[in-house]
């Protein structure tokens, strides 16, 4: 198997709002636009979002983003955390660093669908083989 592309469906109550969202605070573009959906893509190595409108009289799956988490791998994320701020996004977890060297944030887009951004830093004294 060769995958030469991502997509994660979201399926969220007002896809505008996501992805509103999406286009304003972390540089997705709107792709495709339907009655139905919303596909969202950048120009780099992150994965296409499709905003898949809920319908509950219609969809009795109940399928919904809860419990999900899209996280990008990011660099210069502390400029980020700024701009974010900055720009009054929703920032349910600030900057922080975790147990293992890395730096990550979370955000939550109107839809309550929450987005990770994580910058990795190898350990103190760590030197990559050459």
């Amino acid at each position: 198997m060769n995958v030469i592309s991502s997509t994660v469906s979201l399926t969220v109550a007002d896809p505008a709002a996501s992805s509103k969202f999406f286009t304003s605070h972390l540089g997705f573009r709107e792709i495709l636009i339907n009655t139905d959906f919303i596909a969202l893509g950048r120009d780099d190595a992150a994965v296409d979002l499709v905003l898949m409108r809920h319908d509950p009289e219609v969809d009795r799956t109940g399928l919904r983003p809860t419990g999900v988490i899209v996280s990008f791998a990011v660099t210069g994320i502390a400029a980020e955390y700024e701009r974010l701020r900055n720009e009054g996004a929703d920032i349910g977890v600030p900057l922080h660093q975790g147990r293992g060297g890395e730096w990550g944030l979370r955000l939550t887009d109107p839809n309550g669908v929450v987005i990770e951004l994580v910058e990795w830093e190898p350990p103190g004294g760590f030197q990559p083989p050459d």
